[in-house]
């Protein structure tokens, strides 16, 4: 000691270089982020990004935006999606790219135009008594007003972009484009006005693509009915086929004989087709036997001694349905008798008439073999009406069984169908007309019925009415999808189908993998494209018809150049309201043809087709588009397989000749804590912006780095609380960076060579994340990013290099080597964890950019990852701290014992022994100040053997502490037990501090 009496009022707080920042450990979201907002507003960031890449070489990187309808505030999915979108688009300009993001709506179509004719419901007025145009002005207006808002909550979101000129699918630039690329299918031969069976909303009175229904439960009514054998034919003469045709009649064998007057039972959940029914199918594959009926239930509608045909496998189910008690299986019936069989229609007789003269039902039932008839359910023979499915369309097609219209826009039979004329499938609400019930007791009173009941099934329905929509036959217009063309683009194929195909095998890289089978397995598959809308609000289907040609003839579509010319221009200069202003064919054709020849296509285009012409006015025609026309991301959720990413294909392979998109990613469906899907009505929503209001943007855009997007995820108030609990940690590891680089000079800065080897592991650190982060960011793997990044602050950070440095920021000279080391690794670290971060945090790091460079023009968007160098990677320091850190967790595990038994308070009251079994650990450990980086005042090493009761850890061998408290005095300034503390100039001081107090 340097006195007999000890100086205990010395305070050397103030000679200790504590940690100084302004940077708030309450980060203030809600408040604060506006003003970011505005900041990058003024200065214009994105804009002076783009100006930059005109003087550097930055190779483009787009992402091009999969428009959001303009018709609603934003739900949590919306917030999922651009976010993801951009962090894609910082990450990649930080990493050295122009990455322009353009964002864009789609602002056609029945969600819109359904909005408009609500608001005329509501005031009792017609939609059809407004002039078209005006009523197209009222959709535009309306979609104007939604553009301004949502546009405003993504910005508030913090997602960049040139939100000053976004792309709209209703400017006029835009409608032109669309028009344009309608009419390269119109030129190119793929376009043909087909009738087949189409998804139609009877409510909506329009056809809907797959993309525009989804599937919900719903209660069918299903019959079980009966179709009379009347006579047997040879197959090639069955269809067309009806009364009076000439028929071969075979001979009258025994099994033939017996199999007349009995019934082929059929089973279906719409008993409003039955009057469109135009044949029977049965399974070529599917065992079939001759049932008589020999006793029923009191209330079954079967007769005992009839003979039923039935698929053998399914048999029970019927005979369960129809309350049929007893029944005897007679023989088999094999398929090539079913082959020869004719039926009678269930309602033949009951009109009188000419033979199928569209008013009666007198006319024969062929049975046809179908692939599509199964034994899973039913009854092994299906009921056909071409005009209402798919399957029964294509084989009416084989067979050229006759198309029926009997049922008009608005789900209403033609009021001249006798018995049910006018009746309604669905009404305009959705729920279920009088045709379902009246076909099943016309059934029963026609004595075909057999069973009854109901059936709870996944059925679709629009998504924008939410109301079922049934299978029906109309004129459309369709893209044939296997057209052989001469276009001259044909590197991948010759049809729109095989260029898509292969545009998916060897072009287009998908996020994740899944999806790449998705799409190419709906590709292969998926019929011809639907393109054309009943509707009024779209881009028109610019075509013209000639008078009294048939769709089949070469000149029924007036294909001419020039025409198409004055189209694209007239929608240039006026939008495409021009095509229902009167005289607007006869100025287009005046000169050209005689417009008297022609009828103007009124239907509008699919939506899909507006949005999957994107790529044409924004990526080809934009400046900030592409050189190629071809975007690096599409990025949506996984039910655009179906959506955008398909019509984009369909479109592009039939104009460019390939996918318009060289990466496709795409997630998941948002749901609620317990995995269920968010609804208004089960109060579970996420509301975005009372996610920002109470946490921030920053909060919620680390909820969507955290998660794994490809799939479904999870979000609600705990995972929230989660979510911000991992924000404060990461924000205190920021905070705590910002204050120890306080006045940080350059004069300090050390070479790596200069630094103690701890230093150098961060260093090495730093060379491994940047390589995985870059990594991560590329493959769009952001919870990747997040996560080694989130354990490199606490665990590699907070938890051992902060904790360790500690001592030596605080209490070591300022020009000690070992603080300056650590201070200019810090920087080092700041400028790479800043940068790293800030696309996914882009407020966050703004603040602690700006905390430590406060500047009137800059932002931390400004910069790139910094360029970390290679020979910082050292594997081989890199296993020796493996070793020593796996040595240092035994000795704070000793010392935590001590602590918990309340033995000391701190390990720096503690200089543990450490047996050591290995020399090449003890020689690493020999090689470090091992009491420094145990945080203890003194530390012996030994290669003694280990007394009995020494602290081991299991999983960590050759390592054993025997605790010892420190011996000596307290260091008043930087708290350390030592023998030389009082020996110095400074009272009550160690050496170390002493030496600093100069």
């Amino acid at each position: 000691m340097c006195a007999d009496t000890p100086d205990t009022t010395v305070d050397y707080r103030d000679t200790v270089f504590l940690p100084e920042t302004d940077f708030q450990m309450r980060a203030g979201l809600p408040a604060r982020e506006p003003e970011w907002l505005a900041r990058w507003a003024r200065l214009g960031v994105y804009d002076q990004l783009r100006e930059r890449a005109k003087t550097e070489v930055r190779a483009p990187f787009v992402l091009h935006d999969g428009p959001p309808y303009a018709n609603g505030h934003l739900h949590i999915g919306h917030a999922l999606n651009k976010t993801i979108k951009d962090i894609i688009v910082r990450s990649h300009q930080m990493m050295g790219h122009d990455a322009r993001y353009v964002p864009g709506w789609d602002c056609h179509g029945l969600p819109i135009e359904w909005k408009i004719e609500e608001q005329y419901r509501a005031k009792g007025l017609n939609k059809d008594d407004v002039d078209v145009v005006d009523f197209r002005q009222e959709c535009r207006r309306f979609a104007e007003g939604w553009v301004n808002i949502q546009r405003e909550e993504f910005k508030r979101l913090g997602i960049t972009g040139n939100w000053d000129h976004p792309y709209l699918t209703m400017d006029y630039h835009a409608e032109a484009v669309i028009a344009d690329e309608f009419m390269k299918f119109l030129m190119n031969g793929t376009l043909y006005q087909g009738s087949k069976p189409v998804m139609w909303s009877p409510v909506e009175k329009t056809a809907l693509a797959e993309a525009e229904v989804e599937y919900h439960d719903h209660t069918s009514h299903t019959i079980w009915v009966r179709f009379k054998v009347d006579g047997w034919v040879a197959l090639d003469k069955k269809a067309p086929m009806a009364a009076g045709d000439e028929r071969v009649q075979l001979p009258d064998t025994a099994l033939h004989s017996k199999l007349q007057g009995a019934s082929v039972v059929i089973w279906t959940t719409t008993p409003w087709t039955i009057p469109q029914n135009r044949a029977v199918a049965y399974g070529p594959n599917i065992q079939y036997g001759a049932y008589r009926v020999d006793a029923v239930d009191e209330k079954s509608m079967a007769i005992p001694g009839e003979m039923l045909i039935l698929s053998d496998t399914l048999a029970d189910s019927v005979k369960t349905a129809a309350k049929i008690s007893g029944w005897t299986r007679l023989f088999d019936v094999p398929t090539d008798i079913l082959h020869d069989l004719t039926l009678a229609h269930p309602y033949d007789g009951l009109v009188e008439g000419k033979v199928d003269d569209g008013n009666n039902w007198n006319f024969i039932v062929p049975l046809l073999p179908g692939d599509h008839v199964t034994d899973d359910a039913g009854t092994g023979f299906v009921h056909t009406a071409p005009s209402h499915g798919d399957d029964d369309y294509q084989l009416g097609l084989k067979f050229k069984l006759p198309m029926t219209y009997n049922v008009e826009a608005d789900g209403t039979y033609r009021a001249d169908l006798p018995i049910f004329g006018g009746e309604a499938i669905l009404d305009q609400n959705g729920k279920e007309g009088p045709a379902n019930v009246s076909n099943i007791k016309q059934l029963a009173y026609a004595g075909a019925l057999l069973a009854k009941g109901k059936v709870k099934h996944s059925y679709p329905h629009s998504w924008r009415s939410k109301a079922p929509v049934i299978f029906r036959n109309t004129p459309q217009w369709f893209a044939a999808i296997d057209f052989q063309l001469h276009d001259g683009k044909g590197e991948y194929g010759d049809t729109i189908r095989k260029r898509a195909l292969r545009s998916i095998e060897e072009l287009v890289k998908f996020t994740p993998v899944s999806g790449r089978n998705r799409l190419h397995s709906m590709m292969e598959t998926r019929p011809d494209w639907v393109l054309s809308r009943q509707r009024a609000w779209g881009v028109p289907l610019t075509c013209f018809t000639k008078k009294g040609a048939r769709p089949t003839d070469p000149d029924f579509l007036l294909r001419n150049a020039e025409v198409n010319a004055r189209i694209v221009a007239a929608f240039e200069k006026d939008g495409a309201d021009v095509w229902y202003v009167q005289g607007f064919k006869e100025k287009v054709l005046d000169g050209i043809v005689n417009p008297s020849d022609y009828e103007q296509v009124f239907d509008v285009l699919d939506v899909w087709f507006d949005s999957g012409s994107t790529h044409a006015f924004v990526l080809r025609d934009r400046p900030d588009g592409t050189p190629d026309g071809i975007a690096d991301v599409y990025m949506e959720g996984t039910d655009q397989h179906r959506g955008w990413f398909h019509s984009s294909m369909l479109e592009a392979c039939g104009t460019i000749g390939r996918a318009p998109y060289r990466n496709v990613v795409t997630h998941g469906f948002t749901l609620d804590e317990k995995g269920m899907k968010m609804s208004k009505s089960l109060g579970n929503t996420i509301v975005p912006a009372k996610v920002i209001e109470q946490y921030g943007a920053d909060i919620l855009r680390l909820w969507v780095a955290q998660t794994d997007y490809t799939a479904d995820q999870r979000i609600g108030p705990e995972i929230l609380k989660g979510t911000a609990d991992s924000y404060r940690r990461l924000r205190n590891t920021l905070r705590f960076m910002l204050g120890a680089l306080k006045d940080f000079d350059e004069s300090e800065r050390l070479d790596p060579a200069e630094m103690p080897e701890l230093e150098r592991w961060v260093l090495h650190r730093l060379a491994e994340l940047d390589a995985q982060v870059r990594t991560d960011y590329r493959a769009f793997d952001f919870s990747g990013v997040f996560q080694v990044l989130f354990n490199f602050c606490t665990v590699d950070l907070s938890a051992f290099w902060f904790d360790i440095r500690k001592d030596a920021l605080y209490c070591d000279a300022p020009d000690s080597l070992r603080r300056r080391a650590v201070r200019t690794v810090m920087d080092l670290l700041f400028h790479r964890l800043t940068t790293w971060l800030a696309p996914i945090l882009p407020f966050t790091m703004e603040d602690v950019w700006l905390s430590r460079f406060p500047s009137e023009d800059d932002s931390v968007h400004l910069h790139d990852f910094t360029e970390t160098p290679a020979d910082w990677l050292d594997a081989g320091l890199a296993e020796k701290w493996a070793g020593l850190r796996r040595a240092r967790r035994v000795v704070t595990a000793a010392l935590e014992v001590q602590r918990t038994a309340k033995v000391i308070g701190s390990s720096l009251e503690a200089a543990p022994t450490v047996y050591l079994d290995n020399d090449d650990l003890a020689a690493a450990l020999a090689s470090v100040d091992f009491a420094d980086l145990c945080i203890t005042s003194d530390l012996a090493l030994t290669r003694d053997p280990a007394p009995e009761g020494a602290f081991r850890l299991s999983d960590v061998p050759g390592i054993a502490v025997v605790f010892h408290e420190a011996e000596g005095e307290k260091c008043e300034r930087c708290w350390k037990i030592l023998p030389d503390v009082g020996t110095h100039k400074h009272a009550h001081t160690c050496a170390r501090c002493d030496a600093a107090l100069g």
